[in-house]
């Protein structure tokens, strides 16, 4: 059995890995090359992550609404933080979505890159197009460092967030919440230093960006 599974691991990641080269070469036809995918996919990583800062933020907003509540429907104040959680757990995963899909094309490129080097024959070139294509790979692990730094962020706050949503679902009342409200400061700590990595995260994909198209 564990031999069937460990076949059928192995032969999903050949097939993924085979749709995604078909896939670099059908856009390659179409003059979409490796490059302007990876601009592409760098810019949608950055936007995923400038969504996830709002959505934390608007997160933390219902949270403390509902830790200051002070009469009315207690239920639909929960209901919202809720919601608030489950979108922040949908962005977040999204993120996490983005940057698998950055370094899968960046795999692509600096593969191909590195094997049209060896096809110059001029030396001069050769040197020239090595340098730039280390000075992008440089360019490029800063990025994914800074990118999965700011990921690494969110569980432990997705972690929290569920365990006071899942306390108040069984204790919703007031003394409840009052339980609850020491966390919240760790919390809103917690999603500070995110928004802080994520903004280091961002600026780090737009000087990536602006390095990469002016090397077109």
């Amino acid at each position: 059995m564990k031999n069937v599974l460990s076949a059928v691991v192995i032969t999903s990641a050949m097939l993924l890995s085979g749709c995604q080269s078909a896939y670099y070469g059908a856009m390659e036809k179409v003059g979409y090359h490796k490059r302007d995918i990876m601009v592409d996919r760098v810019t949608a990583a950055k936007e995923s992550q400038e969504e996830a800062q709002e959505q934390f933020s608007s997160a933390l907003e219902e949270m403390q609404a509902l830790l200051n509540h002070d009469g009315g429907d207690l239920e639909k104040a929960y209901n919202k933080a809720k919601d608030e959680y489950e979108s922040s757990q949908e962005a977040a995963d999204e993120v996490s979505s983005r940057i698998d899909k950055v370094e899968d094309v960046a795999e692509a490129l600096f593969d191909e890159w590195q094997t049209e080097i060896g096809e110059i024959s001029k030396a001069s070139l050769r040197r020239n197009s090595e340098t730039k294509l280390r000075e992008t790979q440089r360019s490029y692990q800063q990025l994914v460092k800074t990118m999965r730094r700011a990921e690494s962020k969110m569980p432990p706050i997705l972690t929290a967030m569920k365990d006071n949503m899942l306390y108040l679902k069984h204790n919703l009342n007031a003394q409840a919440i009052g339980a609850i409200k020491g966390e919240f400061a760790s919390l809103q700590t917690d999603i500070s230093s995110l928004i802080k990595e994520m903004n280091k995260s961002i600026a780090e994909s737009t000087k990536f960006i602006e390095s990469i198209e002016g090397g077109k």
